[in-house]
């Protein structure tokens, strides 16, 4: 560990303690492990089978953290990004309509078009050119978003002819097992507890095949665990390139991957010490983007459990390369990931939903030109339940309220080309 070329490629330093890297490493893995069947979960929603899922999501974070313990020489995890994959399925399959082979095409291109971004000073002009409080109003509107899915898996909120939604029943042992693993996870996360959300989800679990919650047979279809992947593996479907509706698809995705990871990654080699190793950083997250559509996973994003592994000490490369090697290692254990329920995973959903809810108070209230369109898109995106066309609502309100007050030169040029995207979207579904 000691010799030049490890310090050189994970950029490594004399002052550097090894063995605290790699402590770190374990604990970052740890924090994020969960994201293995939460995001497999989801993208089985979508139509893929679970256990190629996981499959296509483990490589991909293998995938990413490699290329940044030796292209971003940080401390940063990466894994697929929890609302991200929410847009992956619930917007470009149900909503837009897109197969789930198409998705994965958006998701190939989205990173060849992060990738100019990140290698080019456009991340910093498509940055800034939207404004914050739409940012913010987005990951907002996700976590609702999530949150609300989560309330429905685990049957807290259940259908209702009049009301549309109403609370589930109690007697209903799915939901005992909900609720309770949700208190869990609250108590276990403000108390800091290093893997709170894997002891959760396991505990979880436990606690649903003893009440008689758990399933009586995996989620996932028999056979050995590649048996399915081929499938997926490089399945991208290029059929609907031709439509609008699949740019449209890459352009929104393009702007939510940006925006998450920006400020992730700024924050997070700020954290680390090291600011600049940032570039590095964000272009080893843009190249990853086009492995997984390849995969077949849903983008990825420098995971907000880096934190972790960065407060026990992480500092280079070599946190993120003992997390590859301990997701590598997770291939083992994924015939008995699939025996875990939806009352075990659904309360992983409501807290990341709440924990991205708290970018509202980074929010602007005082100038309604602003916190108006910001507020629809956080509105619109649950009560449609389509991430695409809450963020419709935003963007074409930000324009239409500032010409209302005189103010139109405070639109970015760019602005009016999205809303009227958006506006044409509209149209066109309209006519379909």
């Amino acid at each position: 560990m000691k010799s030049g070329f490890w310090h050189r490629s994970l950029g490594l330093t004399p002052q550097d303690d090894w063995k605290k890297e790699m402590i770190a490493g374990m604990v970052s893995y740890f924090a994020v492990v969960y994201i293995v069947m939460v995001n497999a979960t989801i993208l089985h929603d979508a139509g893929m089978p679970l256990k190629a899922a996981m499959v296509g999501t483990l490589l991909t974070s293998i995938t990413g953290c490699l290329l940044m313990a030796f292209g971003g020489k940080s401390p940063i995890i990466v894994v697929p990004g929890m609302g991200i994959n929410a847009f992956f399925t619930y917007t470009l399959v149900h909503s837009m309509k897109l197969s789930w082979q198409e998705a994965l095409a958006v998701v190939t291109v989205t990173g060849i078009l992060f990738s100019i971004v990140a290698f080019t000073s456009l991340y910093r002009i498509i940055s800034e050119a939207i404004p914050i409080n739409l940012q913010h109003g987005i990951t907002v509107g996700i976590g609702l978003f999530l949150t609300f899915i989560g309330l429905q898996k685990s049957s807290i909120v259940v259908a209702h002819q009049t009301t549309f939604v109403a609370i589930g029943h109690f007697s209903d042992p799915s939901v005992i097992v909900s609720c309770v693993t949700l208190l869990l996870g609250l108590v276990l996360f403000v108390r800091g507890v290093p893997g709170g959300m894997l002891i959760t989800m396991l505990t979880g679990t436990g606690l649903a095949y003893l009440l008689g919650a758990g399933p009586t047979a995996p989620k996932a279809e028999a056979g050995p665990t590649f048996q399915s992947y081929g499938e997926v593996f490089g399945g991208l479907s290029w059929s609907n390139m031709g439509n609008i509706v699949f740019w449209i698809a890459v352009f929104l995705l393009l702007l939510i991957v940006v925006f998450e990871n920006i400020g992730l990654v700024a924050s997070q080699t700020a954290m680390s010490g090291r600011p600049e190793n940032f570039k590095g950083s964000l272009r080893a997250l843009s190249i990853t983007n086009i492995f997984a559509g390849i995969f077949g996973s849903s983008p990825v994003v420098a995971a907000a459990e880096s934190n972790a592994g960065i407060a026990a000490g992480g500092r280079t490369g070599l946190t993120s390369l003992v997390s590859a090697v301990l997701f590598a290692a997770t291939f083992l254990f994924i015939p008995l990931l699939t025996w875990i329920p939806d009352s075990a995973i659904a309360p992983m959903l409501i807290i990341i939903g709440g924990l991205m809810v708290q970018n509202v108070q980074e929010m602007d209230f005082s100038d309604l030109t602003e916190a108006f369109p910001a507020f629809l898109v956080m509105v619109m995106i649950p009560f449609t339940y389509s991430i695409v066309d809450g963020m419709a609502f935003g963007f074409i309100a930000y324009p239409v309220v500032k010409l209302a007050q005189n103010r139109g030169k405070e639109v970015p040029p760019v602005l009016y080309g999205i809303a009227a995207l958006f506006i044409a979207n509209f149209v066109l579904n309209s006519l379909l």
